[in-house]
């Protein structure tokens, strides 16, 4: 028998870092998200964000890459924004994303991480944030054991 167990700490923006994402706008759009998700097969552990950006911890499902899982997310959320006239404007999430593999000790650091995501905001923006992301990814050093 299979055992896949793997877990993706995703983020992604809104097309030019616009905040579309207020404190009315973000509980409805994150909890459709978790209701779309689960409809696809698609396991969301974690969901939470900010102004322009949403942070999300997934478990992978064996059949889908990390690329199809973010699309179904991502482009069925923005579909289901704009059908709902949430923005004044068109409503787009960017098409760069941030996707790396959790291992399974650091979980709950990632998660309390998710969860904090208003309080971290109001110190760092999320370019400053998506940078250090990078960097440190690229440094195999790690953002949640260093």
């Amino acid at each position: 028998m299979s055992f896949v167990n793997i877990v993706v700490q995703a983020v992604w923006g809104t097309k030019r870092r616009a905040p579309f994402m207020n404190n009315e706008i973000r509980p409805a759009v994150i909890n459709h998200i978790k209701e779309n998700a689960l409809n696809k097969g698609i396991f969301i552990d974690r969901i939470n964000g900010y102004t322009d950006h949403l942070h999300c911890l997934i478990s992978l499902n064996p059949e889908m890459s990390i690329g199809k899982t973010l699309q179904l997310i991502k482009g069925e959320s923005a579909f289901w924004i704009n059908q709902q006239r949430m923005t004044n404007s068109k409503f787009e999430w960017s098409d760069e994303y941030f996707a790396v593999s959790i291992n399974a000790s650091m979980l709950e650091q990632v998660r309390w991480y998710i969860e904090g995501q208003e309080l971290h905001h109001k110190k760092v923006s999320f370019q400053q944030e998506y940078d250090e992301l990078i960097k440190e990814y690229n440094d195999n050093k790690g953002v949640w054991g260093a």
